[in-house]
């Protein structure tokens, strides 16, 4: 598995410098990096999660990790977009799901480079994550179902070909669960207001679904609330890690341009690159520190993953550590080179606003530390 996942891994490599090569451009622009994806479907990763029954890959966590790292060096937007598919094939392929539905989408992954992704928040719910019932509703109609509502924060919107939208039934005793909606349907309406600080082409924009007829052949997993609430390590696992191996790309890519520009940089008055100095190596040896802190956290729990499925529960704090870390590096680096780090000539400074996004991600700080606190004093 390990030569696999450096296969694949050493493919998303050679991406690497197409994507930066564009990276800032849609940065500034917010546009979203369709060039980008064309280039993951020509190189046969959009598929890398759906199983070989279907012809793709079946990549284990582990290869997704070591693929996502290396994108999230040259395009962390487009990676994230990338993040999502991966991870949604993954656990679509384990749910009770209609087995016609899971082979259409398989299917489509492989033969069309087909995007998908899971639609959650809403404004007034926020991330379901934290509980709470959504807005968007079916209402049941004679052949299928009408759904209404209006999801934020829909990452690739621009490219997805089918979005999963977290809905409830309506009547006195909903169920909640995943609806599929293709995006040509009659109804669907992409509202461009992503414009956030950070992961600016990721294309999460607002998406609206007005009287949208569902097939009853989409509606995929519905269920009682309180059936969703029970603990999933597996779904934790790849929630988190991938995540937490993006952004761990995004700090390999501020590192790489730090020592780059030290090396390089000799001021007239030091005669002798800025990377002779005691300063300046003491500082990349803590950036070199939290990346291999992120790296032997993402390799233990993968390791304990192989032996016991409950450690994904884990991954969670890996997240956190791993997004915090990626953080910290950044800021290290921004410190040491001063004005020519925020500058928008260089792009230091685009991932350190990429790897702030790294705080709101699920699982969330607050709840990270809250879940070990309660665990910690037994309530």
């Amino acid at each position: 598995m390990i030569l696999i996942a450096e296969t694949h891994a050493a493919r998303a490599a050679q991406l690497v410098p197409l994507l930066a090569a564009r990276a800032a451009d849609h940065d500034r622009d917010a546009s979203f990096p369709f060039k980008a994806i064309a280039l993951f479907r020509e190189a046969g990763l959009l598929a890398l999660t759906v199983p070989r029954a279907y012809g793709g890959a079946e990549a284990d966590l582990a290869t997704v990790c070591a693929v996502l790292e290396e994108i999230g060096r040259g395009d962390a937007s487009a990676g994230l977009v990338l993040a999502m598919q991966l991870t949604w094939f993954a656990t679509l392929n384990r749910g009770a799901w209609p087995p016609s539905l899971v082979e259409r989408l398989n299917r489509a992954a492989v033969e069309d480079g087909a995007l998908i992704n899971a639609l959650r928040v809403e404004p007034e719910l926020g991330t379901p994550a934290r509980g709470g019932l959504p807005a968007t509703t079916v209402e049941r109609v004679p052949g299928g179902w009408l759904l209404n509502g209006h999801k934020i924060y829909a990452t690739g919107s621009p490219a997805l070909s089918y979005y999963a939208v977290w809905a409830r039934t309506t009547g006195e005793q909903p169920r909640v669960g995943y609806i599929i909606v293709p995006r040509d349907v009659a109804g669907v309406r992409i509202v461009e207001t992503w414009n956030h600080i950070g992961m600016r082409a990721s294309g999460s924009h607002d998406v609206i679904f007005e009287n949208v007829f569902i097939p009853d052949e989409f509606i995929a997993d519905m269920r009682p609330p309180a059936a969703w609430n029970a603990r999933d390590p597996f779904s934790a696992a790849w929630g988190s890690l991938p995540i937490a191996a993006l952004y761990t790309g995004i700090a390999r890519a501020a590192r790489d341009w730090l020592v780059g520009y030290l090396n390089e940089r000799t001021p007239a008055n030091l005669g002798a690159p800025l990377a002779t100095l005691p300063r300046f190596q003491i500082a990349v040896g803590e950036i070199e520190t939290l990346l291999q802190i992120n790296h032997a956290l993402i390799a233990q729990n993968l390791a304990e993953l192989e032996r016991d499925q409950a450690a994904g529960g884990r991954a969670a704090l890996v997240k956190s550590v791993a997004t915090n870390n990626t953080i910290r590096a950044v800021d290290i680096a921004l410190g040491l080179v001063g004005n020519p780090g925020l500058s928008r000539h260089h792009p230091l400074e685009r991932y350190h606003r990429d790897a702030l996004c790294g705080r709101v991600h699920t699982p969330q700080d607050d709840t990270v530390m809250q879940g070990l606190g309660r665990a910690a004093l037994g309530v």
